[in-house]
């Protein structure tokens, strides 16, 4: 907006408006009728191309051009090739917006109309956006949106690309191959776009991500030469800039599955909610037929259309691996959900004692990690597993209170940091005064004490006591103790935090 703008709150009429135009995927017939007035009403038609000087942009239009537009072609110095810019090809497409900026606005000051088109929609990954981000603020400003690339894609594969509560993830190529996977196996729809020479590496991020047979190709969707198919068949040699790859709505695409195809993998959600998982979890869990778990922690996961739930009580462990594995014999993909890290003090240990039995033998089983509630309450106390710590559970249900105390004791004299599991229950009230008192035999009194209850959870509460002022009380199922060793420091810093660490270098003396 100009300074008389601002003033007088009508565009100055000393000078031109500025168009930023969709031009839509390619066929000139989904040119929105908007774009087609503003072109048609412009002075100046701008439009980017290579040094080639063909511009995608300026042929969709081609036909809405008149003999007395002033066409402004701005050509961009590189494109893939390297550059002796001082700045690198960062610097020289710095260089080139700016001046192609300046281009434009020597027209705008003269009160002409300009309208830069942009293939797509002007917002969408598009060089457009350059100008607009140096221009905007100075001239008044329209931008006429356009159908893009992505919606076409999924048009001409007639494949529905999110639905319900799924997630659509849209990726550029050029992202880091690991991050491309990552991202990938997190999400339920994704379209990665900017192939080209990315796509040896994008393949090989579907592969990896485990979704690969899903992934479609779609090449100059609308345009002359359009080209689908499957990515897994797709030629790298052949694949040009403008083609994406797109992973469409699982939901209704499911495929029927034999006996033999089925898997389990126990997944970890983590201490509490969808912020503690991790891509290759969510993953997991997007792509299961079953899930199977305790209630309570199903209870943490999205449901999905096509996916059937087994819930069940928190002690029918080995009933509940027997369940899944007989689901995965019939084929069937199932993800036993478990809380935290599934392979601590959870379900990957009941899974596989049952796989062990030889009428499992066959069924493929994948133990994804999860972020432990030590990890989380450490975490937020600050770093009390910073050095050497054990890992003991006080639940005296699957093994004896004196192997218990006989760990303590042991963990104890060698002045390891505790993380204490399971420490309290309705029915179990007396192990934490047990262990309080067998630790002060061996820590003094002022022992630091991490009590971390509901971390990440809506209750979360995380405090440091004295080991002797710890109070069996206050202890339940949902809280895990971390105590410190005698290298354990806590205090305060300036804004009144209360932190927590253990040093990882140890007294030589």
């Amino acid at each position: 907006m100009t300074v008389s703008e601002q003033q007088t709150g009508r565009p100055d009429e000393r000078t031109g408006r500025l168009y930023g135009v969709g031009l839509g995927p390619g066929d000139p017939n989904l040119m929105t009728l908007r774009a087609v007035e503003v072109i048609a009403e412009a002075d100046v038609v701008a439009y980017h191309s290579a040094r080639h000087g063909r511009s995608i942009a300026r042929s969709i239009a081609a036909k809405h051009l008149r003999a007395e537009h002033i066409e402004e072609a701005l050509v961009y110095p590189v494109t893939t090739e390297t550059t002796d810019h001082p700045g690198g090809y960062r610097g020289a497409m710095e260089d080139f917006y700016t001046e192609a900026a300046a281009r434009l606005a020597v027209h705008l000051d003269a009160g002409r109309t300009v309208a830069v088109l942009a293939e797509g929609d002007p917002m969408f990954y598009g060089s457009y956006m350059h100008m607009h981000k140096r221009l905007a603020d100075r001239y008044p400003t329209e931008v006429i949106p356009g159908v893009t690339s992505v919606s076409a894609a999924a048009a001409r594969l007639g494949a529905p690309l999110a639905e319900g509560e799924e997630v659509l993830t849209i990726l550029p190529g050029t992202l880091p191959e690991e991050e491309l996977t990552a991202r990938l196996a997190a999400t339920d729809a994704a379209v990665v776009m900017k192939l080209g020479r990315t796509f040896p590496a994008v393949r090989r991020a579907f592969e990896a991500s485990g979704r690969l047979p899903e992934a479609r190709y779609v090449e100059r969707a609308t345009m002359a030469g359009e080209r689908l198919g499957e990515l897994a068949d797709t030629d790298a040699g052949s694949v040009p800039y403008f083609a994406v790859a797109v992973l469409p709505s699982r939901i209704d695409a499911r495929p029927e599955r034999a006996p033999g195809d089925g898997e389990v993998t126990v997944v970890g959600t983590g201490p509490a909610g969808p912020l503690w998982l991790t891509p290759e979890t969510r993953g997991a869990l997007a792509a299961a037929d079953d899930l199977v778990g305790y209630t309570t922690y199903l209870d943490r996961v999205p449901v999905r259309p096509g996916q059937t739930r087994h819930g069940s009580d928190n002690k029918v462990e080995s009933e509940r691996a027997e369940f899944a594995l007989d689901l995965a014999r019939r084929g069937r993909r199932v993800a036993v959900v478990s809380g935290g890290d599934p392979g601590v003090f959870a379900m990957a240990t009941a899974v596989l004692e049952v796989a062990s039995q030889e009428e499992y033998a066959d069924v493929p089983v994948r133990v994804l990690p999860g972020v432990t509630a030590a990890n989380a309450a450490a975490a937020r106390a600050g770093a009390p597993l910073g050095h050497d710590y054990a890992t003991i559970s006080l639940s005296d249900r699957l093994k004896p209170w004196e192997v218990i105390a006989e760990r303590l004791r042991a963990a104890a004299s060698a002045d390891l940091v505790l993380a204490l599991y399971n420490p309290g229950s309705r029915s179990r009230t007396w192990q934490v005064g047990k262990a309080r008192d067998l630790l002060l035999e061996h820590r003094s009194p002022d022992t630091p004490v991490v009590l971390g209850r509901d971390v990440g959870g809506p209750s979360e509460s995380v405090r440091t006591v004295r080991l002797a002022d710890l109070d069996p009380a206050e202890v339940d199922m949902r809280t895990i103790l971390i105590v410190g060793s005698s290298q354990t420091r806590w205090g305060r810093r300036g804004d009144g935090t209360q932190i927590v660490w253990t040093p990882r270098r140890y007294p030589e003396d």
